[in-house]
């Protein structure tokens, strides 16, 4: 296991010297016309909401352009009295990975105390309004923005995340760094959230205890693939740099901490990186190496509710085949090519290889092991100089002779391996009318008492 950590610290280290972006950064102020008060100007009348994000871009500054494609969005809440340029380690880390990074600086003061309510509707409209950048014309965001979104935050505005998460179903998840309870109560808030979620608690967090915190907003969780990820010895400020607010507050109430910062921030991204290349750029591989992390990553212990990786096997019949297993989508490959089309639960083999499928499922995907198919089944040959097939190409009609009379079922097949037509005769001469079928490729499959014959059809 002690091998295992060093190779994921190793690992983690290697992404991030070989990221992909430099940091751009701008200064953006949102506006709710419902509320007053806020942070910042410029936004319009209401609420300001002076918000510092950070971007993929061709060169390190401010105000440069964005990198070219598609990126989604993390908005994060920052920690009572912490400001966010505590969270560099962050979107150093993320936004060098190909993810947008908003950080509202809102409910940042002491006196008055912040307002919890107040900051997780900020969250909220935050996030809803760098969605709607990607078709503003006059932003450097038009066209950048994958409509992706997920509210993230430490201690205060991890709870706040929870705030803005309820009934919220514009996110595609949540993620709460040692989440503090709030007023009004994130555990209450919990119960209407739905989305995908992650909380990491540190074991040794005085500022914010677990089994006051976070244990009780996750358990209220009604998310069908909740997880919870409890560092060994860790503290609450350590997911950020070093910060004198936190670190002095912590230095008061948490003495058992007995890791160093770099390994909880190196625990923390074992698991939050493929977490969220999952659920924000879709990445169903990363599913199972997120599964993977929860379980081998060093110096944690774990709690899912999120299914397991499904298994996937072939059925063959002749030479259609079939992926055991119902997904969302499917792709057929052969010697470990895609094959274009080929996108259904069912695929008819036409050439000799090895056949593999790989099945997405709502929660990650599975590539099954090859299937190896060969055209030389028995009596291939005898039945090759029995029947005639003519006219290939055809247009409206297909004939078949069958010299000896056999008994044939014939069925021909669309590239998905869906069956468009049957038929079983002995008759010397075989015609199959496809005047009304579209034209195209299709599969014909022949079956008879000596052997089977698959062949393409070409319909002009």
């Amino acid at each position: 296991m002690k091998k295992l950590f060093t190779f994921l610290s190793l690992l983690s280290f290697t992404f991030q010297f070989f990221s992909q972006y430099q940091v751009g950064h701008t200064t953006l102020t949102f506006n709710d016309p419902s509320r007053t008060g806020g942070y910042g100007s410029g936004g319009g009348t209401g609420r300001q909401i002076q918000t510092e994000v950070y971007y993929p871009a061709a060169s390190s500054g401010d105000n440069v352009a964005v990198s070219s494609g598609q990126f989604p969005v993390i908005t994060f809440g920052h920690g009572f009295a912490m400001s966010w340029d505590a969270y560099t380690n962050i979107w150093q880390h993320y936004a060098a990975k190909g993810y947008i990074l908003a950080f509202p600086r809102t409910e940042g003061g002491l006196i008055p105390g912040p307002s919890h309510g107040d900051f997780g509707s900020d969250l909220k409209l935050v996030a809803d309004k760098m969605l709607v950048l990607n078709t503003n014309s006059s932003s450097i965001f038009l066209g950048k923005i994958k409509q992706k979104v997920i509210l993230m935050g430490h201690s205060m505005g991890g709870g706040a995340t929870f705030l803005g998460a309820a009934s919220n179903t514009n996110i595609a998840g949540v993620v709460g760094l040692a989440p503090a309870e709030t007023t009004p109560s994130a555990i209450a808030a919990a119960p209407n959230v739905s989305v995908p979620a992650l909380i990491f608690s540190g074991s040794a967090d005085g500022v914010t205890p677990p089994a006051d915190n976070h244990v009780p907003i996750y358990q209220g969780l009604t998310s069908t693939c909740k997880n919870f990820s409890s560092i060994l010895g860790g503290g609450h400020c350590y997911y950020a740099n070093t910060n004198f607010n936190c670190d002095f507050g912590e230095s008061t109430s948490s003495p058992n901490i007995s890791i160093t910062r770099e390994a909880q921030q190196t625990a923390m991204y074992a698991i939050l990186d493929p977490w969220l290349d999952f659920i924000l750029n879709d990445n169903c591989e990363a599913y199972n190496a997120f599964q993977t992390a929860m379980t081998n990553t060093t110096g944690t212990q774990n709690q899912s509710t999120c299914p397991a990786a499904q298994t996937v096997s072939i059925n063959a019949n002749n030479a259609v085949l079939t992926a055991s297993t119902t997904g969302t989508s499917y792709q057929w490959f052969l010697d470990g090519n895609p094959i274009s089309g080929a996108t259904a639960q069912n695929f008819t083999a036409t050439q000799t290889g090895n056949y593999t499928v790989k099945v997405t499922f709502a929660y990650g995907c599975t590539t099954s092991a090859p299937y190896t198919y060969s055209t030389s089944t028995t009596g291939l040959e005898e039945l090759k100089n029995q029947i005639y097939i003519y006219p290939n190409p055809t247009k409206d009609v297909l004939n078949l002779n069958n010299i000896n009379g056999l008994t044939l079922r014939i069925q021909l097949k669309d590239m998905s391996g869906r069956t468009i037509l049957i038929k079983e005769d002995k008759a010397t001469k075989i015609s199959l009318d496809i005047q009304a079928i579209t034209n195209g490729n299709y599969i014909l499959v022949i079956e008879s008492p000596i052997g089977n014959l698959t062949q393409k059809l070409i319909k002009e």
